[in-house]
C-alpha cells in the first residue's frame, strides 16, 4: 500500500553546524528588533529554554563569542552596549533577498513581467532569422550550423545567410527608484506588524540594486509627520513611530529626489496601510484620522498628476482592506496612470519584485 512515511526532523541532517543554525534565527531575531542585539539575545534564550537550541557542548556564551569572532557584533564602548557591524547589516539585507526571491520561484502568483525583445544585455530564449543589421555576437551558431546540416547536407556543408539564427536578448533599462515606506502608528495597530515585511522588502530590493544594477539607483523614503531619507545601512534599525501619515510629504520628498537623477527611467513605489492623514501648512501641522480629508487628497492628487507630467509612475502597495481606502487608491493611481497592487503581507515582496524586473525591460528598435 502506497502512502507517506514521517520522520522527526533533524536540523543537523541540513549540514549546517549548530552556530549556523542559531546565526539563521538571531538574523531573523534582529529585523523584528529593529536591530538591537540584547533583545534579541533574550529572545534566542528564552527559546533555547523552550526548544533546547544549546546542549552541554554548545551553550549560549558560545555562540555570543562566536559572533564576536566572526565579526557580526561588537561591543560599542562609547554606548555600554553590543551592536551589530556592517556584516551583519549586509547577512540581513542578502537573507531578506534570498527569503523574497525564494516565494517568487514557489508561485507565479502575481506576476507582470513584459518580455519584449530587443538589443540588450540578458538571453532570450527566442530564435528570429538573421535580418541586415545584426551584430556577429548575436548569432546562435549551434542553431545556425545545425540549419545548415538540414538545408545543405553534411557531406556538402555550407553556411548560407538564411542558415543563421539570431538570439533574442532583452534590453535591462537603467531605473532610478524611490522606494516609500509608511512609518505611521497604524503600520503597527491592530496586533499585525507590518513595518517588518515592508523592512524586508526594502533591505531585499536594495541588495538586488546594488549586486545585480549597480547602474541603477534605490533611495528610501519614509514618512510620517514628515518625510525624510534613510540610507540603506540603516534599514535594520527602521522602527514606527508614533505618527500621522503625511503621504504629500512623502511624495514631494521623492520628486525632489527624482529631479537630480539622470536615468531617464524613473519610478516611486510606495508601501502604506493607511489613508493620508497629516499635511503640513507652513510651520503647522493639519491632521484629520477620521475618515478621507478632502483638504488632504487633493494634495495627493495633485502630486500625482505632477508626477505623470514628469513620467514618474507610481506603484502603490496598499496592505489594507478597507473598500473606502480603496477607492481613493484606485482615484490616485488613474490620476498617476500607474498601478496599485492590495497586497497581503506574504506577498507584498513577491509583488513588488514582480513589479519591479517587468519595469526593467524595454524595447530596442
Amino acid at each position: 500500500m502506497l502512502g507517506h512515511r514521517f520522520i522527526k526532523f533533524d536540523p543537523n541532517a541540513e549540514g549546517k553546524t549548530k552556530f549556523e543554525q542559531m546565526l539563521d534565527l538571531f538574523m531573523q531575531l534582529l529585523t523584528y528588533t529593529n536591530g538591537d542585539v540584547s533583545e534579541a539575545l533574550q529572545w534566542m534564550n528564552e527559546l533555547d529554554k523552550k526548544y533546547q537550541l544549546t546542549d552541554d557542548e554548545y551553550g549560549m556564551g558560545d555562540f555570543i563569542d562566536d559572533l564576536k569572532k566572526e565579526g557580526y557584533i561588537k561591543d560599542d564602548t562609547e554606548k555600554g552596549q553590543i551592536v551589530i557591524t556592517a556584516k551583519s547589516e549586509q547577512s540581513i539585507r542578502k537573507r531578506s533577498l534570498e527569503e523574497i526571491f525564494g516565494k517568487l520561484k514557489k508561485s507565479r502568483q502575481g506576476d507582470h513581467t513584459t518580455k519584449k525583445p530587443g538589443l540588450g544585455d540578458e538571453i532570450s530564449p527566442d530564435h528570429r532569422p538573421f535580418q541586415f543589421g545584426d551584430m556577429l555576437e548575436q548569432i546562435d551558431f549551434t542553431e545556425s550550423i545545425r540549419n545548415a546540416q538540414i538545408n545543405h547536407g553534411v557531406e556538402s556543408f555550407s553556411m548560407q545567410e538564411d542558415d543563421l539564427q539570431i538570439r533574442e536578448t532583452d534590453f535591462k533599462a537603467q531605473t532610478s527608484t524611490v522606494l516609500m515606506i509608511d512609518i505611521s502608528h497604524s503600520m503597527i495597530l491592530y496586533g499585525e506588524d507590518r513595518i517588518t515585511p515592508a523592512k524586508k522588502v526594502a533591505m531585499a530590493l536594495s541588495e538586488l540594486i546594488t549586486t545585480k544594477y549597480p547602474k541603477d539607483t534605490l533611495d528610501i523614503v519614509v514618512f510620517g509627520n514628515d518625510a525624510w531619507p534613510v540610507e540603506i545601512k540603516d534599514l535594520p534599525y527602521l522602527q514606527v513611530g508614533p505618527y500621522h501619515t503625511n503621504t504629500v510629504a512623502g511624495l514631494e520628498l521623492a520628486m525632489d529626489i527624482l529631479r537630480k537623477r539622470r536615468n531617464p527611467n524613473k519610478q516611486i513605489f510606495m508601501i502604506t496601510d493607511g489613508k493620508p492623514t497629516c499635511l503640513k501648512i507652513g510651520g503647522r501641522y493639519y491632521k484629520n484620522s477620521f475618515g478621507l480629508d478632502r483638504k488632504i487628497t487633493n494634495r495627493c492628487l495633485n502630486l500625482a498628476a505632477q508626477c505623470k507630467k514628469l513620467k514618474i509612475p507610481i506603484t502603490t502597495f496598499m496592505i489594507a482592506s478597507d473598500p473606502y481606502l480603496q477607492r481613493f487608491v484606485n482615484e490616485f493611481t488613474e490620476t498617476n496612470n500607474g498601478k496599485a497592487f492590495f497586497a497581503s503581507l506574504d506577498r507584498l515582496g513577491a509583488f513588488i519584485f514582480k513589479d519591479f524586473e517587468s519595469g526593467k525591460r524595454k524595447t530596442v528598435y
